[in-house]
């Protein structure tokens, strides 16, 4: 007589005793809740790390920070000196193009105003990064100019930061940014924008729209795109930064000869302090990577904790059957239906604690929305993870399954007088 299973009589054996059932059921439901939205997580993370900045070819992008021990210079001299030391790095073999700025994107550390569409608005627009440059940005960083043109050299202003104060009458911004101010807008160009709001703020004129440019904090979302770029060389005490793009392959050769080359001009007398865009990118998304990184390791200890529980648990039963198996071994019962029968009451269990997990994944999603601004956790990742602890749970039972399968019809005679 085979031993045929069926659902009705492993369900009554299951609820004769539902500790351990219910046990493995709870393990699975938590599992599949916290894996899916972790991974969600991971994976909303990874894309907020590989935005594209609008700078292009960033592993052929660096950054000198330079700073004059010499502090008794003047005005006029400090931009002579700026003047120099930009030809100076133009002129190193390898170098494709060099720009003055204030700060770099993604380097966490930065300037920001409030930009408006007028100044009779109550507050701002929205808040923005703002890059200075006597140079071309849009050459050395590559930008994508998808309205208007570059700065003209005549618009280029020398700003005396202990005396002047921000004033230039061109401006070029993101299209992020462009649609924030003017939301109804199609076309930027020739628009005037506002630096705060009230009868005080000064205005300039957009000229050129740039498709991208991320701010120095890269925040997530729309506020990591706002990015503006004036035409100043701004002057505060002997020191500058230059932005470099190097031949493709050449940057670390780069990077030395143009320290060399500044630290001869100035006989020694500065300091010079390199750095990559690709090490701003790292330091930006450090925290992020680690939270990634912790995530998946909390998620695959989740699973091989919950396989170890169903194997555990079906080792267990497997013990306390083994001379119920023998009986049924004796009556015919062959190896692939003890197998089917293990495996079936394991997909059961399994399956109660997805349907619970599956729940469990939406709530737990709703409160990160709700609290954390997290996006909506899609049906895939529900999907995946439950076809995932599915298969995980007759993957874990398959090796007690088979010891089951594998008793002697002679176990049932042990121990009978």
């Amino acid at each position: 007589m085979a031993f045929n299973p069926e659902f009705r009589p492993i369900l009554a054996a299951l609820m004769r005793n539902k500790t351990g059932p219910v046990l493995v059921a709870v393990q699975v439901a938590l599992s599949l809740a916290i894996l899916a939205n972790a991974l969600h997580i991971v994976n909303v993370r990874q894309a907020v790390m590989d935005r594209p900045s609008g700078v292009e070819r960033e592993a052929d992008i660096f950054h000198l920070q330079v700073s004059e021990l010499n502090s008794a210079s003047t005005f006029n001299d400090m931009v002579a000196q700026q003047v120099r030391q930009a030809a100076l790095l133009r002129a190193v073999p390898g170098v494709e193009s060099v720009a003055q700025t204030n700060q770099v994107p993604l380097s966490n550390s930065g300037n920001n105003t409030g930009m408006a569409a007028s100044r009779d608005q109550v507050k701002v627009s929205t808040g923005t990064a703002y890059y200075v440059s006597p140079d071309s940005l849009v050459k050395t960083w590559g930008l994508k100019l998808v309205e208007g043109r570059d700065f003209q050299p005549t618009e280029v202003v020398n700003l005396d930061m202990t005396k002047d104060a921000y004033e230039t009458s061109v401006i070029i911004i993101t299209r992020a940014l462009a649609k924030k101010v003017w939301p109804d807008s199609a076309s930027y160009v020739g628009k005037q924008v506002y630096f705060g709001t009230g009868s005080d703020a000064t205005a300039a004129r957009v000229v050129g729209v740039v498709e991208r440019l991320q701010s120095t904090g890269a925040e997530v979302g729309e506020r990591g795109e706002m990015s503006i770029i004036q035409p100043i060389r701004r002057i505060t005490s002997p020191r500058a930064m230059y932005t470099v793009r190097a031949e493709p392959g050449q940057r670390d050769r780069v990077m030395k000869e143009t320290e060399a080359v500044l630290r001869k001009d100035a006989n020694n007398q500065i300091v010079v302090r390199a750095k990559t865009f690709d090490e701003d990118r790292r330091n930006r998304y450090r925290a992020d990577r680690g939270l990634a990184w912790m995530l998946v390791a909390v998620s695959v200890l989740l699973m091989l904790v919950t396989a170890s529980g169903i194997v555990g648990m079906a080792s267990l039963w497997v013990t306390q059957r083994r001379k119920q198996i023998g009986v049924r071994r004796a009556l015919g019962a062959r190896r692939v239906d003890i197998l089917r029968y293990f495996i079936t009451e394991n997909v059961m269990i399994t399956s109660a604690g997805v349907a619970a997990g599956l729940l469990g994944a939406l709530g737990l999603n709703h409160l990160l929305v709700t609290n954390l601004e997290l996006a909506r956790l899609p049906a895939s990742y529900l999907l995946a993870g439950a076809a995932a602890f599915l298969a995980l749970g007759i993957a874990a039972v398959y090796g007690p399954a088979w010891r089951a399968a594998s008793i002697s019809p002679a176990t049932a005679t042990r121990g009978v007088v």
